[in-house]
């Protein structure tokens, strides 16, 4: 009975954790270039005094798929096709993400919405020159980034914004809910099956429908296990009970 009762715990830590990924996953239905996460289970074995232990442990993992590209016609807004990653240089750190809302600072940097560093095959993207033919050419300069990310200024040559291939999706690591980390040597420096889209940014691919049935599910299922323990904690009392009377 103690089993069962421990069982029933761990299911309600597994409905828990998935009602937590859920919450967060609505959360950002509107965050582009967010991937949301998805809820398994893990069977782990301990020995526990000379005996095998199973436990059912949650996992979670990033869902990776495409996301809508939303066209929104700006120079500076750009979105993957594929699985690459920009690669975005923020407080001394390199952090991937499928966020393309950049513009251009004062200083004629690109970065993105949060203030990171957008970076090319040179480093930080740097192209102060955007401005001087903005006002020289009567508001006509034009910056043009090929699928490939190579940016052209006027048809000139400037730099390439570095989009990067993970090897092994599996250790991404989330930094926030806009950046991803991955180890130096999962990393491909270009990935030439990715296609970067100007005029447009990517929607995150989180499913409004799917995660609200995921969560009254999860709910369901939750207050469930609630009910077996407390019928479970009922028998344990009225066996102690029965016991104390011998």
């Amino acid at each position: 009975m103690i089993d069962r009762f421990q069982s029933h715990m761990q299911a309600m830590q597994m409905f828990s954790k998935a009602q937590d990924i859920t919450a967060n996953n609505l959360a950002n239905i509107n965050t582009p270039g967010f991937k949301g996460d998805t809820q398994f289970q893990r069977i782990l074995t301990e020995q526990v005094d000379g005996q095998q232990v199973k436990h059912t442990v949650p996992m979670q993992s990033v869902n990776l798929s495409q996301g809508e590209l939303e066209p929104t016609g700006n120079t500076f807004d750009f979105g993957i096709n594929g699985e690459g990653f920009f690669m975005i240089e923020k407080d001394g750190q390199a952090n991937l993400s499928r966020d393309g809302r950049f513009h251009l600072d004062p200083d004629g940097y690109l970065k993105d919405s949060r203030g990171g560093h957008v970076m090319g095959h040179a480093g930080r993207i740097h192209i102060p020159e955007y401005f001087h033919a903005m006002d020289h050419d009567n508001g006509n300069a034009q910056l043009e980034v090929a699928k490939d990310g190579t940016i052209r200024l006027n048809d000139e040559v400037y730099d390439q914004i570095r989009v990067v291939r993970v090897d092994d999706p599996s250790a991404l690591e989330r930094r926030g809910n806009a950046y991803f980390s991955a180890p130096g040597a999962m990393l491909q420096p270009q990935d030439e099956n990715s296609e970067v889209v100007q005029g447009y940014f990517e929607k995150g691919n989180v499913q409004a429908l799917e995660e609200m049935t995921g969560l009254m599910k999860n709910m369901q299922m939750f207050e469930a296990q609630q009910r077996a323990m407390r019928t479970t904690d009922e028998l344990l009392s009225q066996a102690t009970n029965t016991l104390g009377r011998f």
